[in-house]
């Protein structure tokens, strides 16, 4: 069980759950698909000595409503704001992983004033050729699959706007990233199941950009090589790195 209590801001009929923890500079913690803030158990305790975290459970995940709009990295976006805006954060560190990784994209692109340094761990931009096929061809029959089930069932359906996240294209292209000028850093395992080709491309765009590459890691590099991902991402912060 996750240890934390959430605390919820509203957007119209939907209320966005989060978990605002610990005190000091702001560092958002953005979950990946399916998932929800309980992914960053082995990081918060160690980053909360150095800052204060919000990690914040996406629309449609963990204790998040999901609405009746659909889910899109846009809608999010405007979510995550509201969260910030409720804490009174006009400034703050992002690191996302995965969906939340594209997640920290589309929002730094939409209110790059928010962003003092931003970490990219797992994310991608070009849905389909920066992801592994072993990863993406099951993903696309399981999602076919759902979204013929969502009209008999309110859990597909679900299910089938969850999965579509991965899917669709979020609105960004490759070029989009030269407007990122905050620093930014982004981590893949080298058994990462975004393609190595998709994060070069998206490090040569960003102006500011360092990659970092974990041996024998694979897209779960948080949760596997917790301690070095936890060092990894202080050091950056604190500018060390």
């Amino acid at each position: 069980m996750f240890a934390y209590q959430p605390s919820f801001v509203r957007r119209g009929a939907v209320s966005i759950a989060y978990y605002d923890i610990g005190q000091g500079k702001p560092l958002v913690l953005l979950h990946g698909n399916g998932e929800d803030s309980s992914y960053w158990t082995g990081q918060i305790a160690e980053f909360t000595r150095f800052y204060r975290v919000i990690a914040v459970d996406s629309r449609g995940h963990g204790a998040s409503g999901c609405g009746s709009d659909g889910l899109s990295f846009a809608l999010m976006a405007e979510d995550l704001k509201a969260v910030l805006d409720a804490c009174g954060i006009q400034k703050t560190h992002i690191l996302g992983f995965s969906d939340g990784g594209n997640l920290a994209i589309k929002f730094a692109l939409t209110y790059p004033a928010y962003v003092d340094r931003l970490i990219l761990n797992g994310a991608n931009v070009e849905m389909f050729s920066g992801v592994k096929p072993q990863t993406q061809i099951p993903m696309l029959a399981k999602y076919g699959a759902l979204s013929v089930l969502r009209h008999f069932s309110k859990t597909a359906a679900r299910r089938c706007d969850v999965m579509g996240l991965m899917v669709h294209p979020y609105g960004v292209r490759m070029e989009d990233l030269e407007r990122l000028t905050m620093p930014t850093m982004i981590i893949v395992g080298e058994h990462d199941l975004i393609r190595e080709k998709q994060t070069r491309a998206m490090a040569a765009h960003i102006p500011d950009c360092r990659v970092e590459v974990f041996r024998d890691g694979d897209h779960f590099v948080a949760a596997k090589q917790p301690s070095r991902f936890n060092r990894t991402v202080i050091e950056f912060l604190l500018g060390r790195s």
